[in-house]
């Protein structure tokens, strides 16, 4: 098989084989994913924050009992 065989048949798969999603189909998994980011996103950031001030507050102890 050669290259120009490879790229014609990928041709003919994307154009003829692919059932590509609705446009109303498209804009609504766009919606889901989007609010999934921003979610997972918000969680991540309360998460790091909770153990960014566990890690300082556990710091300033353990540097006030040497002083």
């Amino acid at each position: 098989m050669s290259l120009v065989d490879f790229i014609k048949g990928s041709y003919t798969e994307f154009t003829d084989k692919v059932e590509w999603p609705k446009w109303p189909e498209l804009q609504s998994s766009t919606i889901v994913v989007t609010i999934g980011t921003v979610i997972l996103a918000i969680f991540t950031f309360g998460i790091d924050s909770l153990f960014s001030k566990s890690i300082a507050n556990f710091l300033t102890l353990f540097i006030n009992l040497f002083n």
